[in-house]
């Protein structure tokens, strides 16, 4: 087996209906930008729109890169605790055991197809949702399952996870928006001051 590189980002800043503002295309070229210094094999992306184009527009700057769905990649709750930590009480409410379930399968669908080696060496862009990336970096990290609540991550950040045979994964970078000018960093997050 060899190394299967993961760069995974989160869209670009989307409106309230899902479509991408103005900041969300910029910082989706620049991100395109910064990966196209990378030996990309692949970029995939969730069937919703926000990710479609963000993926499109990343996949300008990489010049005969595909560019494809993977519905793996959707936006979803990956896991529903029994009992939420206090903060977070109010996100599950109404959260039914079927809804649960649906998100645990995608959940498990994603670590499946993406969260392991591959056969050959590839590198690899999937342009998700916040869940997403904090669901695949608590899978490297092998933390608790409830884990995923907490790491959120800015509209156009990466995230490098290696996976090698007989290993385990490596997270090489978290919410690096180092590509970003300041004006379009920690956008995706509530209010509050920023370092």
């Amino acid at each position: 087996m060899a190394t299967r590189h993961l760069y995974v980002v989160r869209h670009g800043a989307a409106d309230p209906f899902g479509e991408l503002t103005e900041v969300g295309r910029r910082q989706s070229e620049l991100l395109g930008e910064r990966l196209a210094a990378l030996p990309v094999d692949a970029v995939w992306h969730s069937p919703l729109a926000r990710a479609v184009n963000s993926a499109r527009i990343i996949g300008a700057q990489l010049p005969g890169v595909p560019v494809r769905e993977a519905a793996e990649l959707v936006d979803h709750v990956p896991y529903v605790p029994a009992e939420p930590p206090p903060a977070w009480a109010g996100f599950f409410d109404g959260y039914d055991p079927a809804e649960a379930a649906s998100g645990a399968r995608l959940a498990e669908a994603l670590i499946a197809r993406f969260a392991r080696p591959a056969e050959t060496e590839t590198h690899e862009v999937l342009v998700t949702h916040a869940y997403q990336v904090a669901w695949l970096v608590r899978h490297a990290l092998d933390a608790p399952l409830v884990r995923w609540l907490g790491l959120s991550c800015g509209n156009t950040a990466l995230t490098a996870i290696e996976y090698r045979d007989g290993v385990t994964p490596a997270v090489l970078l978290f919410n690096d928006m180092g590509h970003l000018p300041p004006e379009l960093r920690w956008t995706g997050f509530g209010p509050g001051p920023r370092p």
